[in-house]
């Protein structure tokens, strides 16, 4: 038994060595906004290399032989010129965040939240707080990517009037929100969105194949529990020893009285909770008739046409805003709409730096989908794959790592399936693999590395977040903590893909593994 306990103990400092490593020289890396600028920077000169290249692969998009764009040409530089103020306005993850924390910054001000919070922490015991953290951020999946700017923060603030690291509760969330973004129990707009891609694809072999929306959604409804588990023994056994050697520097003010509710946040609560629920209820009852305007053209709720997805930020708005407002009255924390309008100010004060950072994400985003380049590395690393002939288990890992690779440098979900589909699908179809488990295997590979690339729209916010916590929490600093998580989940997953696939077990409505 010794022995046992020496040889894990010293796999621990091993490991921890490691991610020593990874955090100073994570640290070492400019400020995110300037490594979007050198990012930027690093692509023009890309593209002006390979701009007189003529490539043989074809553009899945156009069918035509792939041309990357010089971005130093005098169109380029006059296009992104005249559009820079459009492309920062424009940039998705930006309205996301504004619009979200509005409503928020009401209900944290008003102390809805807290008390919220206060309520939930005295129904859930201390050891399940990181697992219901986990659920509760992969099921924010269903509302899009307004867990970013929700339930993040938000396992700060649980995990800090738990007692615990609050830093620790952002990773878990951001686990739980990114880096398991395709888990979840419920269908949510995702499904049809790839679905539409991967259906377009493999009807480039088969013109009248038709892929269901829910092909996927047995596989990921059990990888939530994968995911719950996996994420849960890395928060209470790597991150949170790894985080007692980290000083609470910053606002650690949160979890201040956090155990005790006064007569007047209990009458409080109830109104707000009252109206939050009558909310959801007038939303349903719109949204249920077959005709509501909630619905898509096709009728369905879910897809992404849908007013009701098109409309889960205002709503988020709404539905903290206006139970925000009614708890404040009610408790006695507000006195007139002047409280009301300095929550929403303090709310947009804690976000300058993202705004700053989202500036040249945006730019960088831009050129970047000009250029080419990416779809230039995607084509010729699924060409390389295909090549290769490998057994089909291989294949699929292959697919996976790759598109881990991809994610690192295209943010979006839908825009990297949109470019991957063309090419995977009908290659791995060639090679006797069904469009639905090569769709499994991209949302493997999407999701797990959205939580250690610093290019990911996000990235940088959550680590303001943290700061707000521990102040000298740098780039390298999240990285360390969210690789455990990210290797953690992307070996558990594809093992999950490979056991469903070796045990027959569906992936999902009308899915199948092989094809024909």
């Amino acid at each position: 038994m010794e022995q046992v306990s020496d040889a894990a103990a010293s796999n621990s400092r091993i490991s921890q060595r490691f991610l020593d490593v990874i955090e100073w020289a994570g640290n070492k890396l400019p400020d995110p906004a300037f490594l979007f600028v050198l990012a930027l920077l690093i692509t023009c000169l890309v593209s002006k290399a390979l701009a007189p290249v003529e490539f043989t692969e074809k553009d899945p998009r156009t069918d035509k032989p792939l041309k990357v764009i010089d971005q130093l040409s005098a169109v380029s530089i006059a296009g992104l010129l005249s559009g820079m103020v459009k492309t920062f306005v424009d940039f998705p993850p930006l309205g996301v965040v504004l619009v979200a924390l509005l409503g928020v910054g009401v209900a944290e001000h008003t102390g809805f939240i807290q008390a919220a919070l206060k309520a939930m922490l005295k129904l859930t015991p201390r050891f399940l707080l990181t697992p219901m953290l986990l659920l509760v951020a992969i099921m924010s999946h269903s509302a899009g990517d307004t867990g970013y700017v929700l339930i993040i923060p938000l396992g700060g603030v649980m995990f800090a009037a738990a007692g615990r690291h609050p830093v620790a509760g952002i990773c878990t969330a951001f686990a739980g929100v990114s880096g398991g973004f395709s888990a979840n129990f419920m269908p949510s707009s995702l499904d049809p969105l790839l679905q539409g891609f991967t259906q377009k694809a493999a009807q480039i072999i088969s013109p009248t194949v038709e892929i269901n929306p829910l092909c996927n959604w047995g596989f990921m409804s059990v990888s939530c529990l994968v995911i719950v588990a996996a994420g849960w023994y890395i928060t209470d056994f790597v991150i949170e020893p790894r985080l007692s050697r980290v000083p609470l520097d910053g606002d650690a003010g949160d979890a201040t009285g956090m155990h005790q509710m006064h007569a007047t946040e209990v009458r409080g609560l109830a109104a707000g909770l009252a109206v939050l629920v009558g909310g959801l209820v007038v939303l349903f009852a719109v949204s249920l008739p077959s005709d509501s305007v909630m619905r898509a053209p096709n009728g369905d709720l879910t897809t992404h046409e849908a007013p009701l997805m098109k409309s889960i930020v205002p709503l988020i708005f709404l539905l903290f805003l206006l139970p925000g407002i009614v708890h404040g009255y009610v408790a006695g924390t507000v006195k007139s709409h002047r409280d009301i309008v300095q929550g929403m100010t303090k709310s947009m004060g804690t976000i300058n730096y993202y705004l700053v950072m989202a500036f040249f994400a945006a730019q960088f985003t831009a050129v970047f989908a000009s250029s080419n380049v990416g779809v230039l590395l995607a084509i010729k690393g699924a060409n390389a794959l295909e090549a290769m002939k490998l057994p089909g288990q291989v294949t699929i890992i292959g697919v996976i790592l790759l598109t881990t690779c991809v994610n690192l440098l295209i943010g979006s979900a839908s825009a990297k399936w949109a470019l991957l589909s063309p090419i995977f699908v009908p290659m791995l179809m060639r090679l006797g693999i069904s469009p639905e488990l090569t769709q499994a295997a991209y949302r493997i590979g999407d999701s797990s590395t959205n939580i250690i690339t610093p290019l990911m729209p996000y990235f940088p916010l959550v680590v303001v977040y943290a700061q707000r916590y521990a102040k000298n929490t740098g780039i390298g600093t999240m990285i360390s903590l969210m690789v455990a998580y990210s290797l953690t989940f992307l070996l558990t997953w594809t093992v999950l893909l490979l056991a469903y696939w070796g045990l027959g077990i569906p992936l999902g409505l009308n899915a199948r593994y092989t094809w024909p």
